[in-house]
């Protein structure tokens, strides 16, 4: 997981021509790819953005939404419930390394709250660490 505590996520038709391009026009890394579908981008010390596959608009405005990296998701995922957050998925555990949860604010945008639970090599699940 990149060190940026917010981080974008947008969605493009091509996640490799999108990545080409980013890093290519603005400077960015191309520091671990997912498949065809995900990879994620570096800027500078701390910066980050994840590229998506395409448009899903299958629960709320899944165009683009941004994840936020938490110390105890299970604890913010109550705090959000309390609120009226309208959870997409409950907290889970990912082999990825991290425990995940997915909400709704108000306006429809989707948000994605982290917390990572173990240092997992990418290759252990499907990905591949391209810089560090």
């Amino acid at each position: 997981m990149p060190d940026a505590v917010v981080i974008p996520e947008l969605a493009y038709p091509d996640v490799g021509e999108a990545s080409a391009w980013l890093c290519a026009a603005f400077g960015f890394v191309e520091r671990l790819r997912i498949g065809n579908h995900r990879a994620q981008l570096r800027f500078g010390h701390g910066g980050a953005v994840v590229v998506t596959q395409g448009n899903r608009r299958d629960s709320g405005d899944r165009r683009h939404a941004v994840m936020v990296r938490v110390d105890d998701a299970d604890a913010h995922h109550a705090r959000a419930v309390a609120h009226g957050a309208r959870i997409l998925h409950p907290p889970t555990d990912h082999p990825y390394g991290e425990r995940q949860y997915s909400a709704l604010d108000p306006a429809g945008h989707v948000w994605t709250f982290s917390q990572s639970v173990a240092d997992v090599d990418p290759a252990d699940w499907g990905g591949r660490l391209l810089s560090p």
